[in-house]
């Protein structure tokens, strides 16, 4: 990863953290609690390929582990995090073919990512982690983020290519010119 990639994803990063458990976490929404840092990951990690997406998802999966409040053991995020990074990265050549691809692959991440954070806490006999609280949780988890995608998402690929105007290997999904 080099030096603009990194300060790229500091930038955008660190604001869709902040956002997630400063803003979005105390608001009283139903269900669950809209991703945007997972859905920035995502977003660098489809420009960048599986292998960035596999460390940028450690990392914001590490930092959402550490300042979320009491969310569970550290690294719990940081392993499903980095999971979804490796697969939007994977995914990142049928992206460049629709834009509904890009909802998809949204919304199959994020139950993903919820059903991990489910089956992981399960293993660890998380109190707080039920089937009916699962049951509960993951539509308005995806519906969230699927929700936010066309605001995030594309934004953020687009920027990830000004930054390297030689990554030009994807095109931009949902209609955001280069």
């Amino acid at each position: 990863m080099s030096l603009r990639h990194a300060l790229l994803a500091a930038a955008l990063l660190l604001p869709a953290l902040l956002l997630q458990n400063v803003l979005l976490w105390r608001l009283p929404l139903p269900g669950a609690t809209p991703d945007p840092l997972l859905l920035v990951m995502m977003g660098l990690a489809v420009v960048w390929g599986p292998r960035e997406g596999a460390l940028l998802g450690f990392l914001s999966g590490l930092a959402l582990d550490l300042v979320s409040p009491g969310d569970g053991p550290v690294g719990q995020w940081a392993l499903i995090f980095c999971l979804a990074g490796w697969v939007a990265g994977l995914a990142a050549d049928a992206v460049e073919r629709s834009a509904l691809v890009v909802l998809l692959l949204v919304a199959g991440v994020a139950a993903g990512a919820v059903v991990a954070y489910a089956l992981v806490g399960g293993f660890l006999s998380d109190p707080r982690v039920s089937w009916e609280a699962l049951r509960s949780v993951l539509p308005w988890a995806v519906a969230y983020d699927v929700l936010l995608t066309p605001f995030v998402v594309p934004p953020v690929i687009a920027l990830a290519r000004r930054v390297d105007p030689r990554e030009r290997r994807y095109s931009v999904p949902l209609g955001v010119s280069r």
